[in-house]
């Protein structure tokens, strides 16, 4: 995999996590699966970028809720409950706003990789649970790395899903090329690369929805992303740029 200033990209993914449940020490899990023997070579760098899935952040912190499985409308009252807006309803399927300014499909509500009765909420915070694993592993492991969440969004007009970041520390959400030359020489004027969903997206094709791996090592990253960053700040489309509502 080539990176956008044409070096190489490697993606490793980070395995013998296992099951995780409310409470659970993650970041020390991740330090554990990423020191002597782990599945990525040399374990966690100075440069890395760690990827980790909304799931098993949203376990950790608790953020499950009882979902009667016999009830057809259960998951559709979660699901407005953790919605401000609702976009558009056809049938089961709610296009809506959550709280962080996210439009996806259901408000995040997952009831995958989560016990029957079970459905799993966005972490209230995703920026703020990215800063904190990123804190956590300084400290175990003595690492300077970004870290972004990921979870699982379709795409407007387009088929199909991908892995997008919903939080991010450490590493740039997007990262603006507006007023340098592009490779015939011209100036960019409108070109912000989002290279945390990209990052997202390429971390997800060793991750995979059902492989049980949470999380995955990006190396080679562009050392000028390895900056402060935030999706709510950055990705998030505030109201008054969006042509659509």
């Amino acid at each position: 995999m080539t990176s956008a200033t044409g070096g190489s990209l490697a993606v490793h993914p980070v395995t013998g996590i296992g099951a995780i449940s409310p409470g659970d020490d993650l970041a020390g899990l991740l330090a554990e699966a990423l020191g002597p023997g782990s599945s990525v070579p040399g374990g966690l760098d100075d440069g890395d970028v760690l990827v980790v899935t909304q799931k098993v952040v949203s376990k950790a912190e608790g953020r499950l809720v009882a979902v009667d499985p016999d009830d057809p409308v259960a998951k559709r009252r979660v699901v407005e409950s953790e919605a401000v807006r609702v976009v558009r309803r056809r049938g089961d399927l709610l296009i809506t706003e959550t709280r962080h300014g996210f439009v996806c499909a259901n408000a995040g509500v997952d009831l995958s990789n989560v016990d029957t009765g079970t459905a799993a909420l966005l972490p209230v915070d995703p920026d703020r649970s990215a800063r904190r694993l990123r804190a956590d592993l300084r400290r175990r492991l003595g690492v300077e790395v970004g870290v972004v969440i990921s979870d699982t969004f379709g795409r407007t007009w387009r088929r199909g899903v991908t892995d997008v970041a919903i939080g991010v520390a450490g590493v740039a959400a997007v990262v603006d090329l507006r007023g340098t030359p592009d490779a015939t020489g011209r100036v960019l004027e409108a070109t912000e690369v989002c290279v945390a969903d990209e990052l997202a997206g390429a971390a997800e094709l060793v991750m995979g929805k059902d492989r049980g791996v949470p999380a995955a090592v990006v190396r080679g990253v562009v050392p000028t992303w390895l900056r402060d960053g935030s999706v709510a700040d950055e990705i998030v489309r505030p109201p008054s740029e969006d042509l659509f509502r």
